[in-house]
């Protein structure tokens, strides 16, 4: 994970051009990516496709001659997706186009321009405020070009053809937390994913440009999303050692991704707090959510956007998001993936009368005051075991999820998933099933 953001760090990304390309091709090393493009003027609903920026150097020379911005130094000290520049100006001409954050003094902040043509120049207050009065020389060698918007997704097939979705974003310069935290945590999510036994859904890796480049996904993707999402996570801001996750529910709010999180809170099977959703601030979930298509798409972060000092400025750095948390968000979002996986409709195979528990070594064969605690003849828990697979063996009929039933055993659904697996190896229990099933009657 420490070399893939190594690499990722410097690049000069943008909503489309270079950068963007570079970066999915490297991402492309770690797990194999399917390409795309979308070409320069091409309407996506409501929206066009922009044409591509390219940037070669950016700089600005004092009154002297010595340069006091330099694109080298940081790619965040040009407004992104500024028009090319060369001349010279005023110190209040050029003040115009600087970008600092006065609260901030030692930050270069990060300003973009997609679609209003505009040059500019982002830096340190501090510095600003040192400039001194003359001549100043602005240079932006860039230009916007006919070209695409690109970006790509990888599908890791399983069982089913119901699809669970990890989106994620691709388009910012030069920042940890509310860029990389992203696309490094999908890209070894999805290593861990490939590496189960099985899996049930089939899960859809998706890497795009922000707001734009999900725009034009569901442009091409759209149909099928309505037809096979069964849920799904846009990953942002995982950063963050101290801070626990921080989920944002879909629009429905009632997804089965919704209400996983919120039970593995609940029973602090993970540590987390609960955002409703809302389109006015976020990322790419409000456009898996806008009306037209309201996915079952929530979003996941930690170190959340909007709250904490680095966001949108140069003080994002590795060392406050940390590698760390970045594996501690695998760790986690694969405890709600394999969560997805195990709830479910089950059926009992044996539902007339209660199974005879002792015949498959279930239930102690003795059968005295004494004997109270155990669960079967091996199993001192006090009736922990026992008492779960008879709420099991009675409310699995096809009709109540498996959350649904955890809930009646006040305990997390992975708290059920050894009992689970041992009634189905013994052939008690079939499942689990995506819809309910009314097998009792037949």
């Amino acid at each position: 994970m420490d070399e893939l953001f190594d690499r990722l760090f410097p690049i000069c990304r943008s909503i489309t051009g270079p950068g963007l390309r570079e970066s999915l091709e490297i991402l492309g090393e770690y797990l194999p990516l399917e390409h795309f493009g979308q070409p320069t003027g091409s309407p996506v609903f409501d929206w066009q496709i922009p044409k591509e920026w390219r940037i070669r150097d950016a700089w600005v020379k004092g009154p002297d001659g010595s340069k006091i911005i330099d694109f080298k130094d940081s790619n965040l000290h040009v407004l992104n997706y500024s028009v090319p520049i060369d001349r010279r100006m005023s110190l209040d001409e050029l003040k115009k186009h600087l970008f600092t954050i006065p609260h901030m003094p030692e930050a270069i902040p990060y300003v973009t321009s997609y679609y209003k043509e505009r040059w500019g120049f982002c830096l340190p207050h501090r510095l600003m405020e040192q400039l001194e009065e003359g001549t100043y020389h602005a240079y932006i060698d860039s230009d916007h070009v006919d070209g695409e918007l690109n970006f790509a997704h990888s599908i890791l097939p399983g069982e089913s053809d119901r699809e669970i979705l990890i989106s994620t974003y691709i388009c910012h310069p030069s920042m940890a937390n509310n860029e990389l935290s992203g696309p490094v945590t999908a890209a070894f999510l999805y290593r861990r994913l490939a590496s189960w036994p099985r899996r049930r859904f089939t899960y859809r890796f998706v890497f795009v440009p922000e707001t734009i480049g999900s725009i034009t996904y569901l442009h091409r993707f759209g149909a099928k999303l309505k037809e096979s999402l069964y849920s799904g996570l846009v990953l942002t801001c995982l950063g963050g050692l101290e801070h626990p996750l921080s989920y944002k529910t879909s629009r429905r709010g009632s997804s089965p991704v919704d209400q996983v999180v919120e039970h593995l809170f609940r029973f602090q099977s993970l540590q987390g707090n609960i955002r409703s959703f809302t389109p006015i601030n976020g990322s790419d979930e409000r456009q898996y959510c806008s009306p037209g298509f309201n996915l079952p798409v929530g979003q996941m972060s930690r170190m959340v956007y909007n709250c904490y000092p680095g966001y949108h400025n140069s003080c994002d750095t590795k060392e406050v998001m940390t590698i760390e948390a970045l594996q501690q968000s695998v760790d986690e979002l694969e405890s709600v993936l394999k969560a997805l996986e195990l709830n479910g409709f089950y059926v009992n195979q044996r539902p007339f009368g209660e199974v005879k528990l002792d015949k498959h070594d279930l239930y102690p064969d003795l059968n005295f005051p004494l004997n109270g605690i155990y669960s079967s003849n091996n199993v001192a828990d006090n009736r922990m075991q026992l008492d779960r697979i008879l709420m099991l063996l009675n409310y699995c009929d096809g009709c109540y999820s498996l959350l649904e039933i955890a809930e009646k055993c006040n305990c997390s659904l992975t708290d059920l998933e050894p009992i689970i697996n041992m009634l189905i190896d013994k052939q008690l229990l079939k499942g689990p099933f995506l819809e309910p099933r009314n097998e009792m009657m037949t």
